[in-house]
């Protein structure tokens, strides 16, 4: 594959991520491509399976552009899982239907933890193949975001097998075997890293770091076991992708808002924030002057506002753009900026018309936002 694309038409997702002015917020939805869409489910059906759908290249362009589609979104996000990763390493990922992922085999002692490594890259090859598929069906329309679990969250699944309610599995041995818990980390941190990597060099324009249990930590075992790693990931990105432009890099820690000031330092320039947070609070600790260095914010409507009639829609939104304030508007320089987004993935029985709604809102309120 030539890894040529065609121009950027929209870049205002790439601007907000750099602090730069935008006409708007930008928005794009976690879990944007997926089961809220009947389009979606007819081609999951097709493919038979959730792998089968992700391991096929044809499949995973065809539902990470569905959404665009059907709403004027500012950012594509690839059509992937989280736990590739950990799948690569032969841990054996499944989906039941209506279960949720499981792995054949766990990590919970010494010879398990023995046998890790980071995986041949060449085993992911599917991922990147549709990273640059994805990208030249976009034609330049918008940004394509890559992504990846933190080493927290995969070793949570690593060790918990599945899902998991009380995270035991995994918390007994980071407190009695914390040695074991820093060596499966080191090694999840340094294959999320090539991983991440890979996916840039593919195509990818932005790429996120989701981790999405790192908010059932105690403080200080956060930083330990969680904050440390992201930050051993982040300092082995590669700055600059396929064609020339810098690559922002996003850090979402579900249910980590009390800690935004131990991520302040983090070499990236956006932090999602969940729907516990407060926008206007996060933007004076973190946001930054116009000016001055600051990280750009992501998020923090709560999935569930889409339930609501699209009224309430409405309103729920103008809140969420109203505590994060007015954006900055001058071009000559970076500020505080925000990138509209729920504050976890969007709920598999939300009404597609419930997302017209939400994205109309966002785009309307916040231009008239930048003309008061």
């Amino acid at each position: 594959m030539s890894t040529t694309f065609a121009p950027l038409q929209n870049d205002t997702f790439l601007r907000a991520c750099r602090r730069q002015a935008t006409d708007y917020t930008p928005l794009w939805l976690m879990r944007q491509a997926g089961r809220y869409l009947p389009e979606y489910k007819a081609t999951r059906a097709q493919a038979g399976s959730f792998m089968g759908l992700a391991t096929n290249v044809d499949y995973a362009t065809e539902v990470t552009l569905q959404p665009l589609e059907r709403f004027p979104l500012d950012a594509a996000i690839l059509f992937s899982d989280i736990l590739t990763v950990p799948d690569a390493m032969g841990l054996g990922l499944s989906f039941a239907e209506g279960e949720g992922p499981r792995f054949a085999q766990v990590v919970r002692d010494e010879a398990a933890v023995a046998r890790l490594a980071v995986p041949d890259m060449d085993k992911l090859r599917y991922v990147f193949d549709a990273v640059t598929s994805i990208r030249k069906a976009l034609n330049g329309r918008v940004p394509l975001i890559g992504f990846s679990g933190s080493p927290w969250t995969l070793a949570c699944y690593m060790v918990e097998g599945k899902g998991s309610d009380d995270y035991r599995l995994v918390k007994t041995l980071m407190y009695s075997r914390p040695d074991l818990m820093h060596r499966i980390l080191a090694i999840n941190a340094d294959s999320v890293a090539a991983y991440l990597n890979a996916q840039i060099d593919a195509g990818a324009q932005a790429v996120m770091i989701f981790d999405s249990w790192g908010g059932v930590l105690a403080d200080g075992a956060f930083q330990e076991f969680s904050l440390a790693y992201t930050t051993r990931v982040l300092a082995q990105l590669k700055r600059t992708g396929v064609d020339g432009t810098d690559v922002p890099r996003i850090v979402f820690t579900k249910g980590g808002a009390l800690w935004l000031e131990d991520m302040q330092p983090l070499d990236c320039e956006v932090l999602g924030l969940d729907w516990t947070a407060n926008l206007g609070k996060a933007r004076a600790l973190v946001g930054g002057q116009v000016g001055g260095p600051g990280k750009a914010l992501q998020g923090n409507i709560d999935p569930n506002v889409l339930f609501a009639p699209p009224a309430q829609i409405v309103q729920q939104v103008h809140k969420v753009l109203d505590s994060f304030g007015a954006p900055h508007t001058d071009r000559s320089t970076t500020g505080p900026t925000h990138i509209f987004n729920l504050g976890h993935g969007i709920s598999q029985f939300t009404p597609p018309e419930h997302v017209a709604a939400l994205v109309e809102a966002v785009h309307g309120y916040s231009r008239t936002q930048r003309q008061r």
